[in-house]
């Protein structure tokens, strides 16, 4: 004796193929999905995940560069150079107004 008929086993031939035609269905619409998506962020113009690394590390080491300058100017207060004065910026004001005070005519006081 036959254990399956005929008409049984064509049907599970078909739901075999057609889960098998679903699988294929189901990665082509994520494939087109998928497409779609990079698409969509390509025309957005964001950075890429190597960009984002590269940039990220050039960012750290400016940073501590930055670090490593204020430490170097500011870091021993001993090491410090004060700083020179500025004495020839106070005479030329001094003579501006020395300058402006001579200009002014004495004349209408004693008239």
């Amino acid at each position: 004796m036959q254990s399956k008929s005929r008409p049984l086993d064509d049907i599970s031939n078909f739901l075999t193929n057609a889960a098998g035609a679903l699988k294929g269905v189901g990665d082509e619409v994520k494939a087109m999905s998928r497409s779609q998506a990079e698409k969509f962020i390509a025309d957005m113009d964001l950075v890429s995940r190597d960009e984002h690394e590269v940039l990220k590390a050039r960012l750290e080491k400016a940073l501590a560069e930055i670090e490593a300058l204020k430490k170097g100017t500011t870091g021993n207060p001993a090491t410090k150079k004060p700083a020179p004065k500025k004495t020839t910026a106070k005479k030329a004001t001094s003579q501006k107004t020395t300058a402006k005070r001579s200009t002014t005519p004495k004349s209408k006081k004693s008239s």
